[in-house]
């Protein structure tokens, strides 16, 4: 695989990094602003919504320029919003800053999908985007534990120094090993690529990424009470367990790539239907230590193993638009990280029990499979039609002037 796919994954781990290492420091973030945790939880829905509102506007204003100058200009970006984060003077200051740096997130995957896919055969696509996601699965299993502790020992506002540091490295990788490549004008235009988003298939693939990851966050925004009150274990244990979250998800991630390359639509298929399987059965295995450590690893390979399917099919789906619903699709995964873990508090307020979150995830992951099984029916009957379209052509075409076959 080309070195410019380090690149890109040096930029997805800071990215990951930073977004979820802010639930590990909201303590300390809310002892040293004098806020309550309710009110430092807000800081991760400011950079959520910084993503959802970041990842269509800045794929769209820089798709005419150079994919390479974008890259390293949204990681720029990065820094700033976490260089601020590291300075900011009171809450309000922090909640813009954690708003600034979500903002380039959902633009840096959804044009580094682009790129990614660009420095590779077309049979090995779906293996390059899992390698740039590769950064974002390893920053679960080492990234955040590392900042975490950092903040806890050097205080929160060192973590963001550091990570800003991390984002430094990204904008020098992507620098030396992204090619050269010209500013191009889209061949639909501004208002052709906006219109490829108004396609029935598209919006098929984002509501099966919002289904689908829904499900995942239905549980796992909730896995902390569910390890330690069901499966019995100590809060100092959980660190540990939620790398082994990170283990799972970079395996499945990995498998994901290799396998789409292969068959996308089953490999979609199969990992919704072990996602429905493994939080149908989540009330279980938190019974005792052991097999609650293995359901979190195979929450985090069965995830993950539709990432890259789902952003390739995105990406297919609108061609005409390829960075636009690429980072449409990050926006629609901080949807599912949003909607998810709504649903699965619902469970929890009434009264359902500690573990009921994964079974409302369940029905999240049994919704994604109907809608990727529609969107698969939408593009069985195109194809019918196409198809009719073109036997009748064929059948109309003249041997030689005046003469039709029937």
């Amino acid at each position: 695989m080309p070195l410019a796919l380090l690149a890109l994954a040096v930029g997805a781990f800071g990215i990951g990094t930073t977004e979820f290492v802010m639930m590990g420091l909201l303590p300390d973030v809310a002892d040293d602003l004098r806020i309550s945790i309710p009110g430092a939880g807000h800081l991760v829905s400011a950079y959520a919504l910084g993503v959802v509102v970041g990842a269509p506007l800045l794929a769209a204003a820089t798709a005419r320029l150079s994919r390479r100058r974008v890259l390293i200009a949204l990681m720029a970006l990065f820094v700033a919003g976490n260089a601020l984060s590291a300075l900011a003077p009171d809450y309000d200051w922090l909640l813009a800053a954690r708003f600034l740096s979500g903002l380039p997130h959902g633009a840096f995957f959804g044009v580094g999908a682009v790129v990614a896919t660009g420095l590779v055969a077309p049979e090995r696509k779906a293996r390059s985007v899992s390698l740039m996601f590769l950064g974002l699965t390893v920053a679960n299993v080492a990234g955040v534990p590392v900042a975490t502790l950092m903040g806890q020992h050097l205080g929160w506002r060192a973590t963001f120094l550091g990570v800003s540091a991390i984002g430094l490295a990204a904008i020098v990788a992507l620098a030396l090993l992204i090619p050269q490549d010209r500013p191009h004008t889209p061949v639909a235009g501004l208002r052709g690529e906006l219109a490829a988003l108004r396609s029935l298939p598209v919006w098929l693939a984002l509501g099966t990424t919002v289904a689908g990851f829904g499900a995942l966050f239905a549980a796992y925004s909730y896995i902390t009470p569910m390890l330690t009150d069901a499966a019995g274990y100590a809060d100092s244990s959980v660190t540990l367990l939620l790398a082994l979250f990170g283990v799972g998800a970079t395996v499945g991630n990995l498998l994901g790539g290799r396998l789409a390359d292969h068959a996308m639509r089953r490999t979609l298929f199969g990992g919704l239907a072990s996602l429905v399987a493994v939080l149908a059965v989540f009330p279980l295995l938190m019974r005792t230590g052991w097999s609650a450590g293995l359901a979190v690893v195979l929450l985090g390979v069965a995830a993950f193993v539709t990432g890259s399917p789902l952003q390739l099919m995105v990406m297919e789906k609108a061609s005409a638009a390829p960075s636009l619903a690429s980072s449409a699709n990050q926006a629609a995964f901080n949807l599912a990280n949003a909607g998810g873990a709504w649903i699965g508090g619902l469970a929890l307020a009434a009264g359902f029990g500690v573990t009921s979150p994964a079974l409302a995830g369940a029905g999240l992951a049994v919704l994604g499979l109907a809608v990727a099984a529609a969107a698969h029916l939408v593009d069985v009957r195109r194809a019918s039609l196409t198809a009719g379209r073109e036997r009748v052509v064929a059948t109309r075409l003249p041997d030689r002037p005046g003469v039709l076959h029937h």
